[in-house]
């Protein structure tokens, strides 16, 4: 496979994605201290995407937001049972109960030569089988002490190396990681 998968993701300090309920009310006021024209790199690095996979719950969380962020991206929402989209969706928006492997294999078929993965199960599975090559994590200046992990436990370590880091004046701190290929 020659696609590159990619995690773009902000955590509290202590490495919560969201609250134990799903809740990004704290993301939002954070959000609200960035100034006018600050997007962090996310439209560059959504530029470079050719397909997004996100897990079902992290889809349900951003078609509650009213506003689809994607444009015509190819999304993949990962669910065992069949999902009924809302009206307004791109007709680029597909389900998949696919293996991961499978999956991106697809995706490389049709053309796909970067992904972006989405949602905390979904990050960890991807992680779980080695099919992250880089992370991006913006980490906001709060301390939740409790919620949904980034990160859950792994059957072995996984190694990073740090691409580089920018400390925003507003508190934010975003750093990329390459991960290390077992050999």
């Amino acid at each position: 496979m020659s696609v590159k998968v990619s995690v773009y993701i902000a955590t509290s300090l202590d490495g919560f994605i969201a609250r134990e309920d799903g809740g990004l009310d704290w993301l939002d006021a954070a959000n609200a201290m960035v100034p006018d024209g600050e997007d962090l790199g996310f439209q560059a690095f959504i530029d470079s995407v050719d397909a997004l996979i996100m897990g079902r719950k992290t889809f349900e969380k951003v078609v509650s937001f009213c506003l689809w962020g994607y444009g015509q991206t190819p999304v993949v929402v990962l669910s065992r049972s069949p999902i009924s989209f809302p009206p307004g969706v791109p007709a680029t928006l597909t389900h998949s109960s696919e293996p991961l492997r499978v999956l991106l294999r697809r995706l490389s078929d049709s053309g796909a030569r970067h992904v972006y993965v989405d949602g905390g199960t979904t990050i960890q599975g991807f992680l779980a089988e080695g099919l992250v090559d880089e992370i991006t994590v913006t980490v906001i200046p709060i301390i939740l002490g409790g919620g949904i992990p980034l990160f859950g436990p792994t059957e072995h370590d996984i190694n990073l190396t740090h691409v580089r880091t920018t400390a925003y004046d507003f508190g934010f701190v975003r750093s990329i990681y390459s991960v290390d290929q077992e050999g």
